[in-house]
């Protein structure tokens, strides 16, 4: 097995020997913690390449990752564990070690280890969260044979070899990171990881480390139309840019193309299906996510009758793929994300006649922010618990940055009124900070808005829409 740096971080450097012999080493010392085949075990942790070891120890021996984000607070924490079973923990974050037995990462890791069993490729390996319209979020759980099968299929439309150089800046417990970090490993190509986004570095990375794939999201993609000294960085090395977690800005790719002279290859996936579709490396277009993947089929039906539609026809994007989630867990939320044996991506679009997928809507109200998936049912969950809140819905509105922020319409209690009235205020930064204590960052609001009712139907359902025309272009966001 090669010597030559498969993993890199900071000035550490670490060959596929180096990292097969930790994670036999991790592997033992979590069998000794109790982690058996079968078992979910919670990690929650920073970027760092103990993160990588631990899916990979885990995996060998059998269990599955519980992927919980960094930047969840306690509550969130407790239902991830609640609905999943985990048990036992791996990581550095004192929330998760108050809650379960821990294995801290900052442990030194044991030489050694095995002969680890043969394991089931159909049972779980991971496990990572989606929003659902429940407003709490929902486990995703894929095999080791449904997120190998992504792994191919990334790997195979994104043309990666082992020739390849990336660096992943995306937290690893979303799907796209873990995805991206994988793909790379098993692929054999080069890989940075960095513990937290930085541009500047980023880019010099790009430069000097001749990075060949860069992976990005929309915020990135500003940052880097926006960086007033973009043309004094070498990115010649660069093959292309991958677009994903939500639509191309067409304006900002195109900025950092004509900045730049490197091109976009705009992709789609989902935590239940992590690649959908996907440009072609030569001829990528903008205005569409790709075709689909190989391996994934897809088909549009009506939203009204459920049909089946023909090219250029509108309705809901609907896949199968042997890459698919095995299912949701709590798991009577399973049944309602199929139809007829079809995945129902939840967005709206068209293929046309030459399978180009345009994605134009979503038909669930949930809002993308920064790539991750946000229910408007839990924020306003959250925002009624405040004492001075009547009543309140929660919008997404289109963001260049973020690909969508979050607006919260809030009625106010009597005997109170929003800051500047006569009666005791309460104030819009006030309500964000509310929810900010609660639930993860990005899931705060982006504005207030203080309003004499919530539109609703005689059913209660609120009208989001009307709110969207009414309030989407508030200034204040």
């Amino acid at each position: 097995m090669s010597d030559q740096a498969a993993l890199v971080f900071e000035e550490r450097q670490y060959s596929l020997a180096h990292l097969e012999a930790l994670t036999d080493g991790m592997a033992g010392a979590l069998a000794k913690h109790g982690v058996r085949a079968g078992e979910r075990v919670a990690l929650m942790a920073s970027n760092r390449p103990e993160f990588v070891l631990a899916v990979r120890a885990a995996w060998r021996l059998g269990a599955a990752i519980v992927a919980l984000s960094p930047s969840w607070k306690q509550a969130e924490i407790e239902h991830a564990l609640a609905i999943t079973g985990a048990r036992l923990a791996v990581g550095d974050q004192e929330l998760l070690g108050n809650l379960l037995p821990m294995w801290h990462l900052d442990e030194p890791i044991p030489t050694g280890g095995g002969p680890f069993p043969a394991t089931d490729p159909d049972a779980d390996a991971l496990l990572v969260f989606s929003s659902g319209t429940t407003g709490l979020p929902k486990a995703v759980r894929h095999t080791a044979r449904s997120f190998a099968t992504a792994v191919g299929q990334w790997r195979d439309v994104l043309g990666l070899t082992g020739a390849d150089r990336i660096q992943v800046t995306t937290p690893p417990s979303h799907i796209l990171g873990i995805l991206n970090i994988v793909t790379a490993l098993e692929t054999g190509a080069w890989l940075r990881l960095h513990r937290r986004f930085d541009l500047d570095l980023v880019l010099r990375s790009i430069e000097h480390d001749r990075i060949t794939v860069e992976m990005a999201v929309a915020p990135i993609a500003l940052a880097m139309a926006s960086h007033p000294a973009l043309e004094s960085y070498d990115l010649s090395s660069l093959r292309y840019i991958m677009w994903g977690a939500t639509p191309v800005t067409a304006s900002v790719a195109e900025t950092v193309t004509r900045r730049t002279g490197v091109g976009w290859v705009p992709a789609y996936g989902a935590s239940e299906l992590p690649v959908i579709a996907c440009n072609p490396l030569a001829g990528a277009r903008l205005d569409s996510v790709g075709k689909a993947a190989p391996g994934v089929t897809l088909r549009v039906v009506s939203l009204e009758t459920g049909a089946v539609l023909g090219p250029g026809e509108t309705g809901e994007i609907q896949a199968r793929s042997d890459s698919l989630m095995a299912g949701y867990l709590p798991a009577e939320a399973t049944e309602d994300a199929f139809a007829d044996g079809w995945y129902r991506t939840g967005d709206v679009g068209e293929i046309d006649a030459d399978g180009w997928l345009r994605l134009t809507d979503r038909v669930r109200e949930m809002v993308k922010v920064r790539g991750f998936q946000v229910a408007p049912a839990e924020v306003e969950g959250v925002l009624h618990g405040h004492p001075a809140v009547a009543d309140c819905a929660v919008f997404g509105i289109p963001d260049p940055a973020d690909g969508e922020a979050l607006i919260a319409a809030v009625t106010v209690a009597a005997g109170t009124a929003a800051a500047g009235t006569t009666s005791a205020p309460v104030d819009a930064d006030a309500l964000v900070a509310w929810v900010g204590e609660r639930l993860a960052s990005y899931k705060r609001p982006r504005t207030v808005v203080f309003v004499d009712d919530i539109p609703r139907l005689p059913s209660g359902k609120v009208l989001r829409r009307v709110l969207k025309e009414r309030y989407g272009r508030t200034s204040d966001h």
